[in-house]
C-alpha cells in the first residue's frame, strides 16, 4: 500500500511539473494574447456603441426626423387625374407552412388606406403542405372577391428560399405597373397608414431606394426570453439603424416592413441567394451603387417574437452566420467600389461588417466566456479592472438604454446574451469559412400569438385573423427533449473555474462565473421560452 501510495505522489508530482511547464510555455503566451486582443475589440465596440447612441440621442434632441432631412408631402388625389396621383405599389407577402399567421399579413395588407386600384397584392406561398396551401389560397379568394387586387403565386420548388420566391414574384407581367414594392414576412401586420407615410419618401426623393420602418413586438411579454430579445431589437432599430440612416443614408435592410424602388433591386442586381440574409446582400448592394436608405422609427409594424429557445436559435444561427458570410464574399468588391466614398466603405468594411458582425460575436464568446474561466486558473496572467469591468458595464448600458422600461433586466439580459454568444461565434466561424450549415435556411417558428392586435378597428373583419392552433402551454412531457449539451459543458467548465477561484485566489471573479455558469445550465436543460411538445 505505501508503496502505491509513494507511486501516486510521483505521478501526481510529475504530472504537476508538466503543468506548469505548459503552463508557463505555451498557456500563459497565449492568454496574455487572448486578453489584449479582447480588451482589443472590447474598446473597438466602446467606440463603436458612443459614436451610434450619440448620433441617436443627437437626433432625438434636435428633433431631425426624416420629414426633415428629406422631402416629405402627402399622399393626395388630384383633381383631374384622381387616383392616378397615386403611384402603383407592389406588397409581397412571402410564406412557407404559415399555418397559425397566414391570415395576419394578408388581412392588414388588404387592409391598407391606398386607393384598391394601385395597389396589388402578391402572396409568394412556398408552402409544402397541401393543406397550408389549400386555406392560404382559400383567404387570398376571399379577399379578392371583396375587390383588392391580390394573387396566389406558388413555385414547384424552393429553390433559393425567400430570396428565391422574391425574384420569382417580380418576374410576372403585372409587376412592370409598379413603381414600389413593400415586403412583409406573414406574422407582420403594417398599420392601415403604412404607405402612406412611406412611399412620399420614395415620390419625392429620386436617390432614395429603400424605407425601412420599426418592428413592434405583440408577445415581448410572453416570457423572459422574448423581453430579452425585445431590448437587444429596440437597440438595433432605435440606435443603430437611425445612426446609419441619419449620417451614411445606409443601413442593411431587415427583410420586411420596408418599402423598395423597385429600380434600384434592378439596378443593384436583383435578388441573390447565395446567402441566407438576401436583405442585407441587396442592401449592400444598392448602397455601393450610391442609393440612400431612409428608417423611420415613428412607423411601427407590428411582429412575432421566436418564443421558443430551438426556434430563437435558428433564426440567431441564420442572421450570424448569413453577414459573416455575405462579408467574406463582398469585400473586396467594397474595397474596390468607385461609386462611394472612401468614408462609407470604411463605414461597410470596419463598422457595418467586422465590428457589428464579426467582432461583436467573438470577444462576447472567447473573453467573457473563455478568456476569464481560464485566467483564474493561471496566476500569472492578470486582467486589467478597467477591461473586464468597466468597460463592459459602459457597453452594457449603451446598449440597455434602447428600452429604458426594461432596464432593470439587464443583469438576465447579459447573461443570455453572453450563452447566445456560443452559437453565434460558431455561426459566424461557419460562415466565414464557407462550411457545414453556411446554407441553412429553416424559416422561424411562429406560434400565433400576434392574434392579440390592441386595435381592430383597421381591419376589414378581425375575426379572420384568429391563429389556427391554441397557444402553447409552458409544460414539458420529455425533459430529454429539452436538453443543449453545449450550453450545459460550457456550464459547468464555467462553475467549475468558479469554485476554484472561490477556493483558492478570491479574485471577485468567481460571482460572475457563478452566475453565468447557471445561466447556461439554466438554458442548457431548456428552462426558457415557452415549449411546444413535438416541435
Amino acid at each position: 500500500m505505501a508503496a502505491i501510495t509513494e507511486t501516486a505522489a510521483a505521478v501526481m508530482a510529475v504530472l504537476v511539473q508538466v503543468w506548469n511547464l505548459v503552463r508557463v510555455t505555451l498557456v500563459v503566451p497565449l492568454l496574455r494574447l487572448a486578453i489584449f486582443l479582447s480588451l482589443m475589440m472590447t474598446v473597438m465596440i466602446l467606440v463603436e456603441k458612443v459614436f451610434v447612441g450619440m448620433v441617436s440621442l443627437t437626433v432625438r434632441i434636435i428633433r431631425l426626423k426624416p420629414e426633415k432631412r428629406y422631402r416629405w408631402e402627402p399622399m393626395r388625389p388630384d383633381l383631374e387625374t384622381g387616383n392616378l396621383a397615386y403611384p402603383m405599389v407592389l406588397i409581397q407577402i412571402p410564406m412557407y407552412n404559415e399555418k397559425e399567421v397566414y391570415k395576419l399579413s394578408i388581412g392588414a395588407a388588404c387592409s391598407l388606406d391606398w386607393p384598391s386600384d394601385r395597389m396589388i397584392i402578391q402572396v409568394l406561398d412556398d408552402s409544402t403542405d397541401p393543406i397550408v396551401k389549400d386555406l392560404v389560397e382559400l383567404e387570398c379568394q376571399k379577399w379578392k372577391s371583396n375587390g383588392v387586387k391580390i394573387t396566389y403565386e406558388v413555385r414547384d420548388n424552393r429553390q433559393g428560399y425567400k430570396a428565391g420566391a422574391l425574384k420569382e414574384g417580380m418576374k410576372y407581367d403585372y409587376v412592370q405597373e409598379c413603381d414600389y414594392v413593400a415586403m412583409f414576412d406573414a406574422d407582420f401586420q403594417p398599420e392601415s397608414d403604412f404607405l402612406l407615410r412611406t412611399i412620399p419618401f420614395l415620390v419625392y426623393n429620386p436617390d432614395i431606394a429603400l424605407v425601412q420602418a420599426r418592428w413592434k413586438f405583440v408577445n415581448a411579454d410572453e416570457c423572459m426570453m422574448t423581453r430579452i430579445q425585445e431590448m437587444s431589437l429596440d437597440y438595433h432599430f432605435k440606435i443603430e439603424q437611425e445612426a446609419g440612416s441619419s449620417t451614411f443614408a445606409f443601413f442593411g435592410f431587415n427583410g420586411t416592413a420596408g418599402v423598395w424602388r423597385i429600380k434600384a433591386i434592378d439596378d443593384a442586381g436583383g435578388w441573390k441567394d447565395r446567402t441566407t440574409v438576401e436583405d442585407m446582400d441587396l442592401a449592400v448592394r444598392a448602397g455601393l451603387k450610391g442609393w440612400k436608405f431612409v428608417y423611420v422609427g415613428d412607423v411601427h409594424v407590428k411582429s412575432e417574437l421566436p418564443s421558443t429557445f430551438k426556434a430563437y436559435r435558428y433564426q440567431q444561427h441564420r442572421w450570424s452566420c448569413g453577414p459573416a458570410n455575405l462579408f467574406k464574399k463582398m469585400a473586396m468588391e467594397i474595397v474596390t467600389n468607385e461609386n462611394v466614398s472612401m468614408w462609407k466603405k470604411f463605414h461597410l468594411l470596419y463598422s457595418f461588417f467586422f465590428v457589428g458582425k464579426i467582432v461583436a460575436h467573438t470577444v462576447t464568446f472567447i473573453f467573457y466566456c473563455i478568456v476569464i474561466p481560464v485566467s483564474v486558473i493561471v496566476p500569472e496572467v492578470e486582467i486589467p479592472q478597467w477591461g473586464v469591468v468597466y468597460v463592459p458595464t459602459l457597453i452594457t448600458f449603451c446598449k440597455a438604454f434602447g428600452t429604458p422600461s426594461s432596464i432593470h433586466l439587464v443583469i438576465f439580459w447579459l447573461l443570455f446574451e453572453n450563452v447566445m454568444s456560443l452559437h453565434r461565434i460558431k455561426a459566424a466561424l461557419t460562415g466565414l469559412l464557407d462550411a457545414g450549415r453556411v446554407n441553412e435556411w429553416i424559416v422561424t417558428e411562429k406560434l400565433g400569438d400576434a392574434h392579440k392586435p390592441k386595435n381592430t378597428d383597421n381591419f376589414q373583419d378581425s375575426s379572420n385573423i384568429q391563429p389556427l392552433i391554441n397557444k402553447p402551454k409552458k409544460t414539458q412531457t420529455n425533459i430529454w427533449q429539452r436538453f443543449y449539451f453545449s450550453e450545459i459543458w460550457i456550464g459547468l467548465f464555467m462553475l467549475s473555474c468558479g469554485c476554484f477561484d472561490l477556493a483558492t485566489r478570491q479574485q471577485g471573479y468567481f460571482i460572475y462565473l457563478f452566475l453565468q455558469g447557471f445561466a447556461f445550465l439554466f438554458i442548457g436543460f431548456g428552462y426558457v421560452g415557452t415549449y411546444v411538445p413535438g416541435s
